[in-house]
């Protein structure tokens, strides 16, 4: 037999391996070379941490002591992979949405950024995985165990707990390395994420060796097999249909509510198309892992002694055989199984005690609140490490209670149908919009609360949480009380009596309680965002406004996120905005991007919380904030139920009486206009009829006749461009006339608008963008360039600088270009109208026209697959036109008419 010490290095070896593995994806990903870490296969492969210890070693134990029935772990989550595909979807785009960095996170974010229910949810998980965790170490204290043999029988004798806790000790240490390198606004961990996957490879290639050396090595090939298999006692096994059903059902559940695979499946997906591959291929690794459990438990009860522990078959089955290497090769795959579940698991659990507990309290504790937090990235990374030292610790305690001696599936059944209990306020705030914070804390608290009466507290050893007599007789002799026995339901599988009962009171009162309360505003904003994700790719926020500057928010952003980070965020929007520098306006739309983009480094609530306070301009801790917001928002939600019907009157009119006013305003216009175009029409033609009179009599000098026939031709001229004007208009605006589409570089069109406009280069300085010569447009350069020119001539009349300046400026960001003076700028009330085709800058008469041009400029870019728009800057900081262009060719091909 192999001996101890060598298989303790070789598993050091393996360790090492795995964290070089994981240090080359991170340094990969810091680099911005993680194409391949963000493949569909990557991502299948990460899901594999479904598959842990249980699913290795427990999977054989199953089916040697319940037959066929170790299926149903594997069942439920591959009818969820591809029956319920379309809820996966959801999940990723809400997650992606959102900034979701958790579980917790998702139920607190779906009902109004509960920072209760993000605790309930956390306290749920942490309490429902340790049995979990604890399986972990207890297969890989079994599994040493196999290998020490009597050559380490004091081992043995304590029961494999300084495996456990070694074990315990060098995962957290490497959690802690990969999973808590930095704080990433995205949550991704691409080194252990790469490590998991590696892992999976391990794993499956282990167990399949393992298999095909049962099968063609021990068993004769698979038709022996099978006849072998159809004598043996599992086949005799009677399969409980009630316990198929419910145990399958229990799986599928925990696929989406195990905080581990809400992790990989939803956090850390970079691509949504992901599951279109994982929805077949994790399937399939599933049934490549199930493929060999019964000839392997098979063999097992046939070589080994009997008493010999089913769970640890992969294991010894080799080792009887004297195949050293296999059993090294399984206990590897083992080791994957277990250690990949228990990183993945802590850095889950880590992130959402940091977030939804310790970081809160903290900022609690300091009388300055968010705006004196300090370096908050320090205190969350801190929370987490000692989060994943606590999860652990917790694991660790939980196996020495329970004695490490229960089979492993029963207590991933344990935690099976702790987490489940998750999944009624998920699977509502899904779909219902009605569904409150009230009745998900009320179903939370109530299954959380019978599952650990009914099933966690008993599997703590014999009489270790729960004396015997109150397991026989019930508390205070309150039979309908028993733990296993709740409402005189004592025949019932115990797993499936705790999940009915748990489950059951747990969707009711979450139903109950919904319907009895009234979502608050922001409860009703969130659930319309989650329920409606895939109609509202931007739905409304939770701050109609706020009273903060840029550069505090922009302080506490680089606190939490980073300097580069955050100043790269605020500068991408000041730029959005049209504004010079780093610091944009604090609007609505910023302060909903910002607080999206801080949720993924501290959670939803958390963020949620820190915005208010600096939004309101006010220093009070998270929960006053929160408990003051909620107060003030159920207030005004009630008031608004009792006015609804007024207060829908009262917008209706309001709408009504705005419409009014831009009417009135356009009518204004419209009257001006036609006064305007009856004035530019008899002045040029009452000039042309004098001087040709005069002609007409003669007696003129030649010089007097040129100057005369002069004034007529210019009147003449003024005549036909403002008919060409309207024409112009009213063929756009019919949908008429024909695009010469061609490829043409930028510069070259704003050149050629600059010679028609400012032949001379005189009145108007003009600051032109070298970068405008680097883009090349498939558009008609002619419409292009009118477009420009009347931007350019609306600079030179209408700017009233003391030395007028244009400049015309390239936004790559939102492929268009500006041009913007220095003048007075446009009055808001009436820059709503300058489009509108009977509108005019400054007064009438003031610079000439009709008013026609920027109506004919919005019809063109309307047809060339763009638009033009006026950027408000307030009166007196220059006036600011957009001409946003088209990204590809528009969609009209050369000399097709235009569509109206």
């Amino acid at each position: 037999m192999l001996g101890f010490n060598a298989l303790v290095s070789i598993a050091l070896l393996y360790g090492a391996f795995l964290f070089g593995v994981a240090f080359a994806a991170e340094r990969r990903a810091a680099g911005g070379r993680d194409g391949w870490l963000r493949s569909p296969w990557i991502y299948t492969l990460s899901l594999s941490i479904y598959c842990t210890a249980w699913t290795f070693y427990g999977a054989v134990g199953y089916a040697a002591r319940s037959g066929l029935e170790y299926l149903t772990i594997y069942l439920g989550p591959s009818l969820v992979m591809i029956g319920w595909w379309w809820l996966l979807r959801k999940l990723v785009r809400i997650g992606r949405a959102q900034r979701i960095t958790s579980i917790a996170d998702l139920v607190s974010s779906r009902f109004g950024k509960s920072d209760l229910l993000g605790v309930i949810v956390t306290l749920l998980a942490v309490v429902g995985v340790t049995p979990y965790i604890a399986l972990q170490l207890q297969s890989i204290a079994q599994s040493l165990d196999v290998f020490a043999g009597r050559a380490a029988a004091d081992w043995a004798a304590r029961g494999g707990g300084s495996a456990a806790l070694w074990s315990a000790v060098g995962l957290a240490l490497f959690t802690i390395l990969f999973g808590t390198r930095n704080l990433d606004s995205n949550e991704r961990h691409h080194g252990i994420v790469m490590a998991v996957a590696v892992e999976a490879v391990v794993k499956l290639g282990a167990l399949l060796a393992v298999g095909v050396y049962v099968v063609w090595g021990l068993g004769g090939g698979p038709a022996e097999m099978l006849a072998r298999i159809d004598a043996s006692a599992i086949s005799g096994w009677e399969q409980s249909g009630g316990r198929w059903i419910g145990f399958t059902l229990l799986s599928a559940g925990a696929l989406l509510c195990l905080p581990r695979m809400f992790q990989v499946l939803v956090v850390e997906n970079a691509d949504e198309d992901h599951l279109a591959t994982a929805s077949w291929a994790f399937p399939l690794y599933l049934g490549l892992m199930s493929l060999f459990v019964v000839p392997i438990a098979v063999t097992g009860l046939e070589l080994l002694p009997e008493g010999a522990n089913p769970d640890m078959f992969v294991l010894t089955v080799p080792l009887s055989q004297g195949r050293d290497g296999l059993a090294v090769l399984a206990f590897l795959g083992g080791f994957s199984s277990a250690a990949s579940m228990v990183m993945v698991a802590t850095i889950a659990l880590a992130t959402m005690m940091s977030n939804h507990i310790i970081v809160p309290l903290w900022l609690r504790a300091r009388s300055g609140g968010a705006m004196m937090a300090g370096d908050v990235r320090a205190v969350v990374l801190a929370a987490r490490r000692l989060s994943i030292l606590g999860v652990l610790g917790l694991g660790y305690v939980y196996f020495r209670l329970s004695g490490g001696g229960a089979a492993l599936a029963s207590i991933g059944l344990v935690a099976f149908v702790g987490v489940v209990q998750v999944l009624p306020a998920l699977i509502g705030g899904l779909f219902w919009r009605g569904a409150t914070r009230s009745g998900a804390a009320a179903g939370l608290l109530a299954g959380f609360a019978v599952w650990l009466w009914a099933m966690f507290l008993p599997s703590v050893g014999d009489g270790t949480a729960i004396p015997a007599g109150v397991m026989a007789a019930g508390p205070f002799g309150l039979e309908w009380l028993r733990p296993q026995a709740l409402f005189w339901t004592g025949g019932l599988d115990p797993v499936l009596h705790a999940a009915l009962w748990s489950l059951a009171l747990n969707a009711a009162l979450f139903v109950l309680v919904s319907l009895a309360s009234f979502p608050g505003p922001v409860e009703r904003l969130q659930g319309a965002q989650f329920v409606g994700v895939f109609e509202l790719s931007e739905g409304p926020g939770s701050w109609a406004r706020g009273a903060a500057d840029a550069e505090p928010l922009l302080v506490m952003a680089q606190r939490i996120i980073g300097a580069a980070e955050a100043q790269a965020i605020f500068a991408r929007h000041a730029a959005r905005q049209g504004k010079q520098g780093r610091l944009p306006d604090v609007t609505p739309d910023f302060i909903r991007v910002l607080e999206r983009e801080l949720a993924g480094s501290v959670g939803a609530a958390t963020a949620h919380a820190m915005i208010g306070q600096m939004t309101e301009g006010v220093s009070v801790s998270v929960e006053d904030l929160i408990a003051v917001a909620d107060e003030t928002a159920q207030i005004m939600e009630y008031s608004n139920r009792l006015e609804q019907k007024s207060a829908e009157l009262e917008r209706t009119a309001s709408a009504l009486r705005e419409a009014n006013a831009q009417l009135t305003a356009l009518s204004v216009q419209k009257d001006g206009f036609l006064s305007q175009i009856s004035h530019e029409l008899r002045t040029p033609m009452t000039s042309i009829r004098a001087f040709a009179e005069i002609l007409r009599e003669g007696g003129l000098d030649p010089a007097e006749q040129d100057r005369f026939a002069a004034i007529i031709g210019d009147e003449a001229s003024r005549l036909t461009r403002l008919l060409d004007d309207l024409l112009d208009l009213s063929v756009l605006e019919a949908g008429q006339g024909l695009l010469d589409l061609r490829e043409i570089g930028l510069g070259e069109v704003v050149d050629r608008a600059l010679d028609a406009a400012l032949p001379l280069r005189e009145g108007l300085r003009v600051e032109r963008d070298p970068a405008l010569d680097q883009v090349t447009l498939d558009t008609d350069p002619d419409r292009l360039a009118q477009v420009f020119i009347n931007l350019i001539a609306n600079a030179r009349k209408y700017c009233e600088a003391p030395q007028p300046e244009l400049r015309i400026l390239w936004r790559p960001d939102c492929h268009a270009v500006d041009f913007i003076d220095n003048g007075a700028g446009i009055p808001p009330e009436q820059g709503r109208v300058i489009f509108e085709k009977f509108s005019r800058l400054g007064e009438a008469g003031k610079a000439g026209g009709a008013g026609l041009g920027l109506a004919i400029c919005r019809e063109i870019m309307a047809r060339l697959g763009g638009a033009i728009r006026y950027l408000p800057g307030g009166q007196g900081s220059g006036s600011a036109f957009r001409v946003e262009l088209p990204v590809k060719a528009a969609p009209l091909g050369v000399g097709q008419p235009l569509a109206g």
